[in-house]
This record gives structure tokens, C-alpha cells and sequence, in this order.
């Protein structure tokens, strides 16, 4: 028989409390941050913490990865190397990096994946780390379904896709905007997502085509309808953007895709998922009642709308359109019921992002707290239900093991035997007279078994080969289940098994020969790691200096988003109107960013120039 293939759903964590959602509402891994050296400096967590979530994790054989994902001074690399000492010690699976100085410091066997932002987006990029040893590669969000079957399809190592949340403009790991303004990089993990600021867009002659817009703020990715063709793609691992979102947030994300994969792996007997149990959620999963600043699948099939530009927070749920407006409440025409005390938000008539809490609702009209400018046509959304809120906050979900009894007589009592469907299984004989029962037993065995209310277990089949009705008294079924029950749990406990794999040195070689300052060398480790793999010349990250001043023509930003597609008049497309003035300049705090396309690689470049002054080009 063919070896299954797993299926892993990723869920991030903030703290150790998210941790425990993930779990609970499906994840078969979740990725959270260390105390130190993570890419979202925000989100790290004690060791004790991260002791208590890898306990409760592999109790289900969910994996902990931790992210290590940040870039790393020399004097930082032994406080780093120490780290991961305790974080293998206290039983964590896999690091997430970013620096390759990491690998030669002296670790312990413990996996390494490598993160986003090592740009893997090419299939020689990925057989290089493949080859030096990542057991796990984050793929670039920006990568189409054809080009991640490509990429499979030419390497073995298991392939990690975002198929969920926030997207960055920038290509991860290539983007330098947040450091070059004002000092935080975001691969040290301090961006100052400078891409979600309102720009003024300018026309090559000065003329305002868009003002005080959020031009370069994505919306959020959401994959749910190409799953099945990502795993068909080759993708193993499924990951849930979102460090820093709350326990709500992750709970019904989680959920929503864990039933997701299910219902395809219920069609698919070669796949299965990589944790055990089931989840029983306790209410409906809705991708559009988490934070989401509307949705977009990026590149997966092709080039589309992905922009935001109203506002760079949360547009909710769509609810309707105001049909009327009267002094102390609107009328609308509603596609969902709302409820007292939602929260509701619209683009005003000045064209700001705006909002209301509702005081009263009956049937289509809608009394709100406070007087919304708003008119008749405006789009509403839902950004707070508070029906739904209030469910996730009874947290009624729980996750369950599906087990088995079976019982045969002996020449002196019975064998119990109790079996999960994951291999687990635990046997034990039991001493007791045999005495005839005066009606039949199943019902009151299945009954008594059955009682698994304090455990993590659910039966689904009891079985007794008995050559006839035995009588023994409920207590002592009690004391039999409780006691199975104890020794699987045990077994469970026991038969997690972590890789263990050292890593090893190679040398061979780099795709590329030489390096720019956007490959991320920023100490004298890394910068051997890339000589020991051929290449010849490199320049240091921007990081290395000490100023945040940037040379002349340094690139800050660079990505496969396009402006000139986003706003209707790329020349690449019939569609489009190529008689529209083409956008020239962005300016922020009379900040001025020059664009310039030559649209022949789709790939926006923001380039700083010695005025300050940044600089932007499309190649």
C-alpha cells in the first residue's frame, strides 16, 4: 500500500492562549515567535510559555514551529545559538529563519525551514535549499498555482504556501521602505508598514489622479477556492498568516479552513491530515467576520484587482446598501439580519473609511448609536457581530479523539481493549468471575464505556465477543474505561516522535554569483554561509550601516504588484485604456516617489535617490 501523504494546516499563534485555539479548532501545527529574533518583534513569547503550548500541542501531534525569522548581527549569533539550544530542549519541532548565519552556528538537531523572506521563487532557489538541508520551504506568496506545480514537480522537499491573511506589497524580505524612512526594518522585525499610508497619486505632468489614497495597501489573500488545486500543486503545508491577530481571529480562520481540507481529504483516501482528532465546533465558521480588508487570491490563477485603497483596516462583512435616510435612523436593503450592538462601516460621501455601532435594529431599519454622514447607495459592512463574537467567547468547541472498544472473554474474566484510528491501541486483562446475565449486556457495556465526558475521546463503535451475556456491574466497567482510557492517553503521549536532523555543511552552489544588499547578509556568518556556495561577490544588507541613509539608486521596495494595472491603463492589457494619464509620481508628507514602467517584468521598484527623495521604477 501507498504511503499516505500529509496534509498540514498552519495556524499562527500570538501568545500561548492562541496557541491553544489554533489547536483546539484544527491545526496540525501552529508557528508562533521566541522571546527574541522573530519577524514581528511584538509577538514573541517566554520559554515558559512556549514549554506549556508544545505539551499541549503534541498531546494532539500537532508540530510547533518557532520563527527565528529575523536577520542577525555577529554579536547577536551566540544569544541566538543558545536559544535554540533551550528552544529543541524544551521540545519545539522546527525553526522558521532568515539569516543563513544561523547555520553555522553550533545547533542541535533540529529542523530548519526556510522563511518567505529568503525570496524562494524560483525552482533553483528551492533545490539550492532543498540541497543545504531545509527540511520545509516557505514559498513566496506571489507564485501562481502552474509556477508552484513547477517548482514541486523539481524538488522533494515538503512545499509551505499562505494560502490565508495579510499580504505585504513588497515581495517578502525585499522590502527596505520602512527602514530607509525612518529606521525600522522590517527583517529586523520592526516594520512600520509603510505601505498601508494614504499616497496622493500624480500624473508625469502634476495633475492629482488619486488623493490621499491607500494605493499600495493589498487586501487580504484568501485561497479558499483553489485548495484543491494547491494540493494538487504539490503544497504539504497550509499556512495562516497572522502573529498578531487575537484569539477570535485565529479560531474561526482556523476552523473555516480545517473543514476545508476535511471535506477534500474525504474524497482523497491517499491524503491525510498530520494531528489527530476531529473538531466539533460549537458554531459556524465565516471568513468574513474575522479582520479582512476584502479578499483577493493574488496570483494564484492570474493578475487581478488586489488593491484596497479606502482604507487599510478591517472592511468586515458585506451587509447591504442604505435604501433611505431619516433623522434617527436608515433604512436598508439587507442581504444577512443584523443584530443590537453590531458594528457597521461604509465609505462616506468625502471618501473616508467610517463607522457606527448600531443602538437598534428592527427588521431592514437600523438605529445607530451616533449620526453617520452617509447616503442612499452606500455599501455597508459588518466589522463587529456581536451574536458571532459572543459564541467564539463561550469557547464550546471542542476537539475529540475517536476511539473504539472491544471486548473478548477469557477462561478466568475478559480482555479490554480500547483503539483509536491513528494505530494507537491499549489491551488489558481483567481477573473477574463469569456469571451469566438475565438479559442481554451491549447496551449497558456501550453505555457505561461510553461515558468519556472528562477525556478527550468519543466512541464511535463498542464491541463485545462474548460467547454469552456476562453480567459485571457498572462500577467496575467505570473503573476498567477510566483505567484504558489513562494507558491510551499514555501511548498517544509516547508515540510522538520529533525529527531529528542535524545540519549538515555543503558546498554547492548558489544560483547567483553575486549578491546584492537584498540577499540578506548582515553578518560575517551568513556572509561565509554564501562564500562556501560559490558565490564571488556580495554587498551587505542595509542594516549593516549604521545611518538609515541609503545610497544613490537603492532599491526599497520590490514587487510584483503594479500600479499602472491597478488603476486601468496597463498597456500589457486590451482591456485597459491606454488613453488614461499614467500614474507618475506617489507622494506622502511631501515625500515624493517616482514610478516609471517599462512593464516588461511586472515588477515595481521604489529606488532611493541622495536627495532623500525616493524613486520608483516598473521593470
Amino acid at each position: 500500500m501507498a504511503k499516505s501523504r500529509l496534509i498540514e494546516l498552519l495556524a499562527p499563534a500570538k501568545n500561548a492562549e492562541t496557541a491553544r485555539q489554533a489547536i483546539l479548532h484544527g491545526a496540525d501545527a501552529i508557528y508562533l515567535g521566541a522571546p527574541r529574533f522573530g519577524a514581528r518583534a511584538a509577538a514573541g513569547n517566554s520559554l515558559e510559555d512556549i514549554a506549556e503550548v508544545v505539551k499541549e500541542a503534541h498531546a494532539w501531534h500537532v508540530r510547533v514551529y518557532v520563527t527565528l525569522n529575523c536577520l542577525l548581527y555577529d554579536e547577536e549569533l551566540p544569544e541566538a545559538e543558545a536559544l535554540v539550544w533551550e528552544l529543541w530542549e524544551i521540545g519545539v519541532d522546527a525553526l522558521i529563519v532568515q539569516d543563513m548565519g544561523l547555520t553555522k552556528c553550533n545547533l542541535p538537531p533540529i529542523p530548519l525551514h526556510a522563511s518567505t523572506q529568503t525570496n524562494n521563487r524560483t525552482v533553483e532557489k528551492v533545490q539550492f535549499l532543498e540541497k543545504a538541508g531545509f527540511r520545509q520551504v516557505v514559498l513566496a506568496r506571489e507564485l501562481s498555482i502552474n509556477q508552484i506545480q513547477t517548482i514541486a514537480e523539481q524538488t522533494k522537499v515538503p512545499l509551505e504556501a499562505f494560502v490565508h491573511g495579510a499580504l505585504c506589497v513588497s515581495y517578502s524580505g525585499q522590502c527596505n521602505l520602512s527602514h530607509a524612512l525612518g529606521g525600522r526594518s522590517a527583517n529586523r522585525g520592526e516594520c512600520a508598514q509603510s505601505c498601508r499610508l494614504p499616497y496622493d497619486v500624480l500624473a508625469e505632468d502634476g495633475t492629482t489622479l488619486i488623493k490621499q489614497k491607500h494605493v499600495l495597501s493589498l487586501r487580504d489573500f484568501n485561497a479558499s477556492e483553489h485548495l484543491e488545486a494547491l494540493i494538487d500543486a504539490g503544497v504539504t503545508s497550509f499556512k495562516i498568516e497572522g502573529r498578531l491577530k487575537d484569539a477570535g481571529y485565529v479560531a474561526n480562520v482556523t476552523a473555516w479552513y480545517n473543514q476545508a481540507l476535511n471535506r477534500i481529504l474525504d474524497q482523497r483516501p491517499t491524503l491525510r491530515r498530520a494531528s489527530l482528532g476531529q473538531v466539533k465546533l460549537a458554531f459556524t465558521p465565516d471568513l468574513y467576520k474575522s479582520f479582512n480588508r476584502g479578499f483577493t487570491d493574488y496570483f494564484l490563477k492570474a493578475r487581478a484587482p488586489m488593491n484596497n485603497r479606502d482604507t487599510p483596516k478591517s472592511l468586515g462583512e458585506p451587509v447591504g446598501v442604505v435604501k433611505r435616510v431619516l433623522n434617527d435612523r436608515m433604512e436598508l436593503t439587507l442581504n444577512t439580519p443584523l443584530a443590537n450592538g453590531d458594528g457597521l462601516s461604509y465609505v462616506g460621501p468625502d471618501g473616508q473609511f467610517a463607522g457606527f455601532r448600531v443602538n437598534r435594529v428592527e427588521e431592514t431599519t437600523v438605529f445607530p448609536a451616533s449620526s453617520p454622514t452617509i447616503k442612499p447607495g452606500t455599501r455597508v459592512f459588518r466589522t463587529y457581530d456581536q451574536e458571532f463574537e459572543r459564541t467564539l467567547e463561550r469557547h464550546e468547541t471542542r476537539r475529540l479523539l475517536a476511539v473504539r472498544w472491544s471486548c473478548w472473554e477469557l477462561t478466568d474474566g475478559f480482555a479490554l481493549e480500547l483503539a483509536d484510528n491513528h494505530g494507537h491501541r491499549v489491551v488489558k486483562q481483567f481477573t473477574y468471575p463469569k456469571i451469566v446475565a438475565n438479559k442481554p449486556q451491549s447496551d449497558q457495556v456501550a453505555l457505561q464505556l461510553g461515558k468519556l465526558g472528562q477525556t478527550r475521546f468519543v466512541m464511535e463503535a463498542c464491541q463485545l465477543d462474548w460467547s454469552v451475556d456476562w453480567f459485571v456491574p457498572a462500577s467496575m466497567w467505570s473503573n476498567w474505561r477510566r483505567e484504558l482510557c489513562e494507558a491510551l492517553e499514555q501511548v498517544i503521549q509516547l508515540s510522538y516522535k520529533r525529527e531529528v536532523v542535524a545540519f549538515e555543511q555543503t558546498n554547492h552552489p548558489y544560483p547567483e554569483e553575486r549578491l546584492t544588499f537584498l540577499d540578506h547578509v548582515l553578518n560575517e556568518a551568513s556572509r561565509q554561509f554564501f562564500v562556501d556556495h560559490g558565490v564571488k561577490e556580495m554587498a551587505w544588507a542595509p542594516e549593516h550601516q549604521a545611518s538609515t541613509q541609503y545610497a544613490e539608486d537603492t532599491i526599497v521596495m520590490i514587487n510584483k504588484y503594479c500600479l499602472k494595472y491597478e488603476l486601468g491603463c496597463c498597456p500589457n492589457v486590451a482591456s485597459h485604456d491606454h488613453h488614461k494619464p499614467a500614474p507618475a509620481w506617489l507622494v506622502y508628507q511631501e515625500r515624493k516617489i517616482r514610478l516609471r514602467f517599462d512593464c516588461k517584468r511586472c515588477e515595481m521598484r521604489l529606488v532611493m535617490q541622495p536627495s532623500g527623495v525616493i524613486e520608483g521604477t516598473a521593470e
